[in-house]
């Protein structure tokens, strides 16, 4: 996994927006919700998984093959991932908690918008694939 310490900024940088993309789609939505502990552990929290989100997302798009465009296929990675493991991790976990489908639907969302923004920073930054 040495390719997340040679794209650590763009790993974090991309993280950093996923985030502030994330926070910004709840409040213009008025959504908040409780949360445990103060508000900067739990945007730490948010940001650890954004980045390790992120770290996974730079190892697809370093592994895309390059059978179409560039921005095909990283926009492209970001939609599988999302639609393979978020949307239904998602999906699965609000319904055996008796979510409403209106919130699980609004977060999947939310989550496919702050992945293809990741996406776009972690390309616009450039990412490093490992030697070898």
């Amino acid at each position: 996994m040495i390719y997340i310490v040679l794209n650590a900024q763009a790993i974090v940088m991309a993280a950093i927006a996923g985030l502030m993309f994330g926070v910004a789609g709840h409040a213009l939505a008025g959504r908040r919700r409780g949360t445990t502990g103060t508000a900067v552990v739990t945007l730490f929290t948010a940001f650890v998984a954004q980045a390790w989100l992120c770290a996974i997302l730079a190892g697809a798009l370093i592994l895309a093959p390059a059978k179409g465009s560039v921005w095909t296929m990283t926009l492209g990675s970001a939609f599988v991932i999302w639609i393979g493991f978020v949307a239904p991790a998602l999906i699965a976990s609000y319904r055996v908690h008796a979510i409403a489908w209106r919130s699980a639907l609004f977060d999947c969302a939310l989550w496919l918008g702050t992945m293809l923004v990741q996406a776009v920073v972690l390309r616009v930054i450039g990412l490093a694939a490992p030697p070898g």
